[in-house]
């Protein structure tokens, strides 16, 4: 278990993206899968209210629901796990406002079935809300008992700044956690980002950890790309450095007797701040080889390599 930020919450060191319940799982596929992720205890759950309003016939909110049926059929499971969602994008609770987040805030507890969201992340920055209205919007959550901690996902630098700076001013409750996109293929996050995750002690969770699936090994130069949502995404990393990190991933993972996708993960943990990489399956035979990326301990030199090919 590991320790996000100055948070009191322990968590396995991987989370469970809920981008894909209602979207590409349908309900039955949905709850299998987070029956198997969910497994061992402390895993974080992380979705966001605006889950999945792109697709066709979704208004959003759809991830939440049916986690929060999945929780229902499932009495004494939303103990043993940490539940995480987001506000911005929902196309009725859209933006940073303050009594936006308010009401997005009880929409989201009303989906998931539960008294308290233990970690609201504000999805994106708003341009349009002067910040320190958003901060003491996510603090005031707190003070009223229907937030345990707040996150940052998709902030630059100097946003993340200027949100300590008000927080420091005003006494709020300060940010924990933060939510860049980290994999072996986009490392901007060492760039800024991680020297603030360091400044202001917060645990990061990287999405797209397997650089949507590319990481996973099942995206190959010279093999046709599948047709899922996805493929298109990974496609762009099938150049000379893509070839170099797959190499890099292949090696290490025959070493070990595991999944290039385990390998990959391993690597995102051991990164400094790293708490959590976020993880999403289709189908329940993925899960294991994602969990075990928890226990697989890589050697300096492997670490050093795989870093090397991904730069």
């Amino acid at each position: 278990m590991v320790r996000v930020g100055d948070s009191d919450l322990d968590i396995l060191p991987v989370a469970v993206g809920g981008n894909v319940f209602g979207w590409t799982a349908d309900e039955a596929e949905s709850f299998a899968l987070l029956d198997a992720f969910t497994q061992p205890t402390g895993v974080c759950i992380d979705t966001a209210d605006g889950y999945s309003h792109w697709a066709p016939g979704h208004v959003g909110g759809e991830s939440e629901t049916i986690i929060g049926r999945w929780l229902a059929a499932r009495p004494g499971r939303r103990a043993s796990v940490v539940l995480a969602t987001k506000v911005f994008s929902h196309p009725q609770y859209h933006g940073l406002s303050a009594p936006n987040v308010a009401a997005a805030a009880r929409a989201s507890l009303r989906r998931l079935g539960t008294d308290v969201i233990d970690l609201y992340w504000a999805h994106h920055e708003d341009p349009d809300v002067p910040l320190e209205e958003s901060a003491r919007a996510f603090s005031r959550l707190v003070d009223e008992g229907l937030v345990r901690w707040i996150g940052l996902s998709n902030y630059t630098p100097e946003r993340i700044d200027e949100w300590f700076a008000i927080a420091e001013r005003d006494g709020l409750h300060r940010p924990v956690a933060l939510q860049p996109q980290y994999n072996l293929v986009e490392r901007a996050f060492e760039d800024g980002l991680r020297q603030r995750a360091e400044r202001y002690h917060l645990g990061v969770f990287p999405y797209y950890a397997l650089a949507m699936g590319f990481l996973s090994g099942k995206y190959r130069p010279d093999a046709p790309l599948p047709t899922t949502p996805r493929a298109g995404g990974a496609s762009k990393y099938l150049d000379d450095r893509g070839r170099r990190v797959l190499a890099a991933l292949d090696e290490v993972a025959a070493a070990h007797g595991v999944a290039p996708a385990t390998v990959a993960l391993a690597w995102l943990r051991e990164q400094p701040t790293v708490v959590a990489p976020i993880v999403s399956a289709s189908r329940t035979d993925q899960v294991p080889a994602l969990l075990a990326s928890v226990h697989l301990a890589l050697a300096p030199g492997e670490l050093d390599a795989l870093t090397a090919a991904g730069a």
